[in-house]
Parts: C-alpha cells; sequence; structure tokens
C-alpha cells in the first residue's frame, strides 16, 4: 500500500477565508455565530447560524461564469483553488499523463439546495408555465462541485461525489485516501462544500428539534458537553486537501503538512437521526482507523470531536470514544463551538484543524463550554476555555451523520 502526504490545504469558513486567518480566529476562541442575513429569519424559532462573511466569489470565479454555479459550488472553487496554490502544484504545465492520474472526490450534503428554493420560488410565483433557468440542475446536483474542480483544471482521475450527511467530506477525504493507497491514482483533491443556510434547511432542521435556540446571545449558542447545551448552531463553507502519493511528493520537494495514515468507516445501524447512547457505532468507526493507521490509543495526542453540542449526540461519541480508548486516558475538543456545524463541509474543515494542531503542537478548546455534562465518561478530558500546548504524533477526526454514517480519520505527525 502507497503512503499518503498532506501537501496543500484551502478552507472558506464562518472563521476566516484563509487557512492563517481560519487558524487565528481558531486559537483565539472565536466564535463565528450572529444573526441570519441569508433569508428573513424573523419568524423562525432559530435565527441565527454560522455564516460565511466578506466572501468575494469574483476573486476566483470570472463574473460572466458565477451564474453557472450554486454558491456551495463557488466556496468549493476557492477551497480548492487555495489547497492547489499551497500544494506548489502547476496542472496547466503538468503532462498528460499525470492529469490522468490526478482525481477530485468532493462532498456535500445538501448541495445547490439554495437553487433549489429559488428555482420553485419562480415557478410557483408565476403562472404555471414552466420557465425554470437552464442551469437549474447542474447548479442544483450535489456532485456538480467535483466535476467543476476537474473542467477547471483539466483533472482526468477518478472524479465523484461522496453523500453520508454530515460525514459526507471525510468520507470523501477517506476515499481520495484509499485511492492512492491502491494506486488508482497519484494526487487527489478531496474535502466538500456547504452552503445550506436558507429557509428550508434551517426550517427542517428546527423541526427536528436538532438547532439552538439561543436567539439572545447566538455566540455562546454551540456549546458541545454542556449541561444546558440545547442543540447544534448550522454552519456553511468548505474545506478542501490535496493529498499525494507520498514518494511523489517526497521526490517533487512539496511541503508536507502531514500524513493521513487511516479511515475507518462503519453505520450504527440504528436510527435515521439518532446515534445508539452505548456510542458502537463510533467506536466501531474509530477502532477501524486506528487498526488501519497501526496506532495503538496511547499514541494519540487528541480526538477532534465531531460534538455538535446536541444532547445524546455529545455523549454517544464519548460512549464510543471510552469504548475504543478504555482506561488509557484521551483528550478531546469540539471545534464546531467556534465554527458552528458546516454539515457537509465539516469533516474537511475540522482535517485542516486537526492537521494544524499537528504542525504547531496545539490542542483548539472547545469553548461556551461552562458546566461540563456530568456523564461525561471518566478518563476524557475536555478541553475548555482556552487552546493548550502540547506534544501531538497523532490526531484522530470523527464525524457522523444523519442515517447513521461514521467516519474517521487518523493523521501523523510529517
Amino acid at each position: 500500500m502507497k503512503r499518503v502526504a498532506i501537501t496543500g490545504m484551502g478552507v472558506i469558513s464562518p472563521l476566516g477565508n484563509t487557512v492563517t486567518g481560519f487558524w487565528e480566529n481558531i486559537l483565539n476562541g472565536k466564535s463565528g455565530a450572529g444573526p441570519i442575513t441569508k433569508f428573513d429569519a424573523s419568524k423562525f424559532k432559530t435565527r441565527f447560524a454560522c455564516e460565511v462573511k466578506d466572501f468575494n466569489p469574483e476573486a476566483y470565479i470570472d463574473k460572466k461564469e458565477l451564474k453557472k454555479y450554486d454558491l456551495f459550488t463557488q466556496y468549493a472553487i476557492a477551497a480548492s483553488d487555495q489547497a492547489i496554490k499551497d500544494s506548489g502544484l502547476d496542472f496547466t504545465t503538468m503532462d498528460e499523463s499525470l492529469l490522468a492520474e490526478t482525481g477530485v472526490i468532493w462532498a456535500s450534503g445538501n448541495g445547490g439546495i439554495g437553487t433549489f428554493e429559488e428555482q420553485l420560488r419562480e415557478f410557483h410565483a408565476g403562472d404555471g408555465t414552466p420557465r425554470f433557468n437552464p442551469y437549474f440542475i447542474p447548479k442544483m446536483i450535489v456532485d456538480i462541485a467535483a466535476g467543476v474542480i476537474s473542467i477547471r483544471h483539466k483533472l482526468r482521475g477518478p472524479n465523484y461525489c461522496t453523500v453520508s450527511a454530515c460525514a459526507s467530506s471525510n468520507t470523501a477525504i477517506i476515499s481520495a485516501f484509499d485511492t492512492i493507497r491502491l494506486g488508482k491514482a497519484v494526487i487527489m483533491v478531496a474535502g466538500g462544500s456547504e452552503a445550506a443556510i436558507t429557509a428550508s434547511s434551517v426550517g427542517g432542521f428546527g423541526a427536528a428539534q436538532a438547532l439552538s435556540k439561543h436567539n439572545d446571545d447566538p455566540q455562546k449558542a454551540s456549546r458541545p458537553f454542556d449541561k444546558n447545551r440545547d442543540g447544534f448552531v448550522i454552519g456553511e463553507g468548505a474545506g478542501a486537501l490535496i493529498l499525494e502519493e507520498w514518494e511523489y511528493a517526497v521526490k517533487r520537494g512539496a511541503v508536507i503538512h502531514a500524513e493521513l495514515v487511516g479511515g475507518g468507516m462503519a453505520a450504527d445501524a440504528y436510527h435515521l437521526t439518532g446515534t445508539p447512547p452505548d456510542g458502537s457505532g463510533a467506536a466501531l468507526g474509530v477502532s477501524k482507523a486506528l487498526k488501519e493507521a497501526q496506532v495503538g490509543t496511547e499514541k494519540v495526542g487528541y480526538v477532534n470531536a465531531h460534538a455538535t453540542s446536541t444532547g445524546l449526540g455529545d455523549m454517544s461519541e464519548l460512549q464510543g470514544i471510552k469504548k475504543v480508548f478504555g482506561p488509557i486516558p484521551v483528550t478531546v475538543s469540539a471545534t464546531k463551538s467556534m465554527t458552528g456545524h458546516l454539515l457537509g463541509a465539516a469533516g474537511a474543515v475540522e482535517s485542516i484543524i486537526s492537521i494544524l494542531s499537528l504542525k504547531h503542537n496545539i490542542i483548539p478548546a472547545t469553548i461556551n463550554t461552562e458546566i461540563l455534562d456530568e456523564k461525561i465518561p471518566e478518563g476524557i478530558e475536555i478541553i475548555t476555555g482556552k487552546y493548550v500546548e502540547r506534544p501531538l504524533e497523532y490526531v484522530v477526526n470523527n464525524t457522523f451523520g444523519f442515517g447513521g454514517h461514521t467516519a474517521t480519520s487518523v493523521f501523523k505527525k510529517a
């Protein structure tokens, strides 16, 4: 099996639209939450979100082309362009044979949901005559971001989309990892994007009792592991990674940010939206990832938890972690307390946090958590308040999705 290097990163997020700015805000414990501006949410029970701020698509996309792309694809283009630039790869001068060995696996849970809403509103507001935008379908379909990235850079290797709800982008990264390990590609662009701060999305998650209603103080609403947590804060954005066959990255003199050494995927097989209280699905994914990475639990310095700030979900995940680590102490934090829950993009954005944690020997904090839930298993240390500096060799990144999807990745210091 081939080794896999991470050589590029790019991000569009509620906490910044560059990796440097994003990481600085993570270290400063900043919240990306605020009142919803994407639509009129005044009649909704939840009226806040973690929106992307100051995004200028024309910095990446020609103004004439913008009409072809839903916002989730615009985010995907921006984050992937950043990651490609960071990697030092130049696809414009790359040999055709290598372009055929360079692919894209890009994820989204909701795809062009904003476009879908817009087109249906226009249809129902009219006289019933079907006057749909010719770009409606290609803007909406969930696989289109992967296709656009491929077309944009003439990448002719494996190209597809993964959809596993909020585990989608971690699934994409693991799939890209497997593709390189098996020798089916040399370079992969992988990640995910989401632009689902829309009326139907916020309304739907709200109806499912999944969203926080902390409207009086949005910045403190996302509080994973806190006794008084009341649901997640929806977010948007994109995260992109460049994965390369290790030998190729070394040969071309690339800066290697980290090594991806394991990926575990499993299923809760339990419930449409809930996770089993005993954390059995989470435990299976984590144990598979560590087994593939050939890493003992005692070497894992940090688990970046999925922890969305829902009552049952947070504790289920910790029970799963406890099943795997047993008596071995484990350090955990939940960066969704700052970013909000980026749904299908969460795994990619949190992979970037995991990689930066390894590079800088820093464990980010869980902000807003004031009273730790008394049901937190013994031996699990939750980092709250402010980040801590510790030597790190391996970091685990967890993601879970509606439908019982579990995806866990393991990163190693380069």
